[in-house]
């Protein structure tokens, strides 16, 4: 379970600095074909270094907390790598990358930097809907031989999906904030109408069928 002071801190930020939008009479399409109220772009917290440097330190809390065995840190490309940068210099431990497919030229890597057996390895995406990319990395890691011991995230959709889809692969995630805290800051801070949160529990409660 999150924090909750870092839980509100974190949403607020992400809504104050518009890589959160909510739009549920107008809803967004995702590439997935769901059809969602909320849309986001956590990409755009590299641009405030002081927001920045307290996902860091909040994530780092958070690995230290749930990961205390953790000897490497990971990033998926492209989003995560900004975030598991910042959590490896704090904690001081070695990071990789992990890539979508091999590169293409060279040696043909998934991985770049420190993966090996014997690594206990904290896999960081920045954002959370089905789990998809941060899974999929976790694949590769181990498939190199390392443990991983869990898997990190700024913020969650809580998508049923997702929530099937991480036990199924044996680990666990852990985010700085979610979607209800979300949406209960931005009634709190003025970004919804009251009459627009009942639109905005619907689709948490079944995204699937809403707007069909």
């Amino acid at each position: 379970m999150e924090n909750k002071q870092v839980a509100e801190n974190i949403a607020a930020n992400l809504l104050k600095i518009k890589a959160v939008k909510l739009s549920p009479k107008e809803p967004f399409t995702w590439i997935s074909g769901i059809k969602s109220p909320i849309y986001t772009d956590n990409r755009m917290t590299i641009a405030y270094p002081e927001f920045r440097q307290q996902i860091a330190e909040d994530l780092a809390n958070l690995i230290k907390e749930n990961y205390p065995e953790a000897t490497v840190i990971s990033g998926v490309a492209t989003a995560g790598i900004p975030h598991a940068t910042g959590v490896s210099n704090i904690l001081n431990l070695p990071m990789n990358y992990v890539r979508s497919k091999p590169k293409g030229h060279g040696t043909k890597r998934q991985i770049e930097g420190r993966c090996q057996p014997g690594d206990k390895v904290v896999v960081i995406d920045d954002l959370i809907s089905t789990g998809g990319s941060v899974l999929e990395a976790v694949d590769v890691v181990r498939e190199a031989g390392a443990e991983v011991i869990g898997t990190a995230a700024i913020f969650t959709y809580n998508l049923p999906e997702a929530d099937k889809n991480f036990p199924a692969h044996k680990t666990v995630l852990k985010t700085l904030t979610n979607y209800p805290v979300m949406i209960e800051q931005a009634q709190s801070l003025g970004y919804v109408e009251e009459e627009d949160m009942d639109l905005l529990h619907q689709w948490y409660k079944d995204p699937e069928s809403w707007c069909k």
